[in-house]
């Protein structure tokens, strides 16, 4: 069973997808729907090696503390373990959520997909 906040989660993606026309927001809508077994971890000092300073970053899985980031980055993701997002935020990056994404980036030009 899907719990009912990913579901809505989804839901808002896919308007969002057909309202701006940005295939990104499907696709991302699409990760949330599958199986949690199904979902990628990925760790910090890899997010640091994929990205550069400034970039905003969707993962659709989870964050793992392991490693650290050298720029600041803004970052949506599933899940993030505690460690992780402490070492984002004091480096100056942002957390964020999936409405703050789609307000922000309406067509998601710009946005990093990582996974």
């Amino acid at each position: 069973m899907t719990n009912q906040v990913v579901i809505r989660m989804a839901s808002d993606l896919k308007k969002a997808s057909s309202r701006n026309n940005a295939p990104i927001w499907a696709k991302l809508a699409e990760y949330a729907l599958k199986p949690t077994i199904a979902r990628r971890d990925l760790n910090l000092n890899r997010i640091a090696q994929l990205t550069k300073e400034n970039d905003i970053v969707v993962f659709p899985g989870k964050v793992l503390g392991t490693g650290n980031i050298s720029h600041k980055i803004t970052l949506f993701s599933f899940s993030i373990s505690n460690s992780a997002a402490s070492k984002i935020t004091e480096k100056g990056g942002k957390l964020i959520s999936h409405s703050e994404l789609i307000d922000k980036n309406p067509t998601g030009k710009g946005v990093v997909l990582l996974g």
